[in-house]
């Protein structure tokens, strides 16, 4: 078994960064806490090649500006497994991302597995193992970590080592490595990683339910939310959950008192934020919500002739996913049908990658007539 390194010292690093550049690819994992912050908090990164194993200890080692010059070479691979988090990390601390990147994650479903894979299935699909969670909930940030903590953090980049060359093999064997690449490049897109408290709205789940008025105090309120929990480094749920900007909505108060009878209103938010709030909000009442995105409109009501479209779609993905060995839902979702009729191409998952490649080229050209589906002896075939 190879001898896992804990790295806390300048010296161990510089020898670190030497290797990592030598390196064909390396596997990347980071441990971190984020329950009571905005912001993650930095505690630990694990990075392993077949050669050697190391767990940095950030805490310890506050300048890591050398090691992240190593890691962002860009001869050198960056495998993940549901890499979003840890590179929010790396923008947070850098202000840029590394590339090239390969997630598992998003590679997993082109080898059959569903969509979202988790890491435990994965480890134990390929390798037969079945993951350690005595850890899960281990608060990173103490010090110092045990023998126990540091080798099950250290496991998850030795098995990720192990799966990525396993799936690295079966991809190229199938003709489907090269399919990945527009999904790994747009996670190189830092728009991704940025959180603009004026788009706070857009991630308010259920906010299609709310028009005019209220529309535009969520949106104001949102703005609020966000920009108050960056600056505090606090969870934005701690100073109002979801259900709390639906009721200011529904509610709209503008005064001290009627807000201090919203049930659940913590006292620090109406003491230190009340006032700020009703401001806010007598003004968004005055003032026109912006227009809800297309692809964010429900369909719920589309008609039976809408309705047979999606079927038709579907029986297009269907076919796809049956010549190229997978599982229909993993290539396209009926949501996703009805994003791609909705014509917002930059929601549409179907429009980027390898899906579309696969089948959302033809879906469009299924949508504008140029292609046709026919029984023929039995078998639905596409005709072009």
């Amino acid at each position: 078994m190879t001898k896992i390194e804990y790295i806390k010292n300048p010296e161990q690093l510089d020898d670190l960064c030497r290797r990592i550049e030598n390196a064909p690819w390396i596997a990347v994992d980071t441990e971190f806490l984020r329950e009571k912050t905005y912001y993650p908090k930095f505690c630990l990164l694990q990075l392993a090649t077949p050669e050697w194993v190391a767990c940095v200890d950030p805490i310890a080692l506050p300048n890591l500006t050398a090691l992240f010059d190593a890691i962002y070479n860009p001869a050198v691979i960056k495998v993940f497994h549901s890499c979003r988090q840890d590179l929010e990390i790396f923008y947070q601390l850098t202000g840029k991302l590394p590339t090239p990147i390969f997630d598992t994650q998003i590679a997993a479903p082109l080898l059959g597995f569903q969509d979202n894979a988790g890491y435990g299935l994965l480890v134990s699909s390929f390798l037969n193992i079945n993951l350690n969670k005595a850890h899960t909930r281990a608060d990173w940030s103490c010090r110092p970590l045990s023998n126990d903590e540091i080798q099950y953090a250290a496991d998850d980049v030795i098995y990720l080592c192990e799966i990525y060359q396993k799936m690295v093999a079966q991809l190229t064997e199938l003709g489907r490595i090269d399919w990945l690449l527009d999904d790994f490049m747009a996670l190189e897109n830092p728009d991704q990683y940025e959180t603009t408290p004026e788009n706070a709205w857009l991630r308010v789940k259920g906010k299609n339910k709310f028009t005019g008025k209220q529309l535009s105090i969520i949106q104001t309120v949102s703005h609020w939310r966000e920009a108050a929990a960056q600056k505090e480094n606090r969870p934005k749920n701690w100073l109002l959950r979801d259900e709390l900007l639906f009721d200011l909505a529904k509610i709209q108060p503008e005064t001290i008192e009627a807000l201090s009878k919203i049930r659940g209103l913590t006292d620090r938010v109406l003491n230190y934020y009340g006032k700020e709030l009703c401001g806010l909000i007598k003004a968004a009442k005055n003032t026109l919500p912006i227009p809800m995105p297309e692809y964010t409109k429900s369909i719920s009501g589309k008609d039976q002739q809408q309705e047979a479209i999606i079927d038709i779609l579907f029986a297009l993905v269907r076919i796809r996913a049956e010549e190229n060995l997978l599982n229909s839902t993993i290539l396209a979702t009926r949501s996703d049908l009805e994003v791609l009729i909705c014509g917002n191409d930059d929601d549409c998952l179907l429009l980027r990658g390898w899906r579309f490649s696969m089948v959302g080229n033809e879906l469009q050209q299924l949508l504008r007539g140029e292609l046709h589906l026919k029984i023929e002896g039995g078998d639905l075939r596409v005709i072009g």
